[in-house]
């Protein structure tokens, strides 16, 4: 996969992801928060409480990947490979995660509503 352009939707809490084949994809925020992959590791906790998370801002890092910059300061280098993983294996991994917050008994929603004035 050859991503052309990577655009940032505030508002539908959305990336889109277009590709040299014309072919494009949304993943939402919160889907590439909580599938970082720092977080991949499956000895870690779980994410959780990232509902109204917002990308703020993509690094381009060479051929490393993109430098994906969350509101709640986390922030982590997406390959182009891990990125169409994410998109082949959307809903099997979104699955996944909303059945490992069920057992865990997390939730989605966030702990505090902060509002910017």
């Amino acid at each position: 996969m050859n991503i052309t352009t990577l655009t940032i939707n505030k508002v539908e809490n959305t990336l889109t992801i277009q590709c040299d084949d014309r072919k494009e994809f949304q993943l939402s925020f919160e889907y590439l928060r909580v599938l970082s992959p720092t977080l991949t590791n499956k000895q870690q906790a779980i994410v959780s409480h990232k509902k109204t998370v917002k990308l703020s801002t993509i690094e381009n890092v060479g051929k490393h990947g993109y430098r994906f910059i969350f509101d709640d300061q986390h922030s982590a280098i997406y390959s182009s490979d891990y990125l169409e993983l994410l998109i082949k294996e959307h809903d099997q991994r979104w699955q996944e995660y909303l059945n490992e917050l069920k057992t865990s008994g997390h939730s989605r929603e966030a702990i505090i509503n902060i509002t910017q004035i």
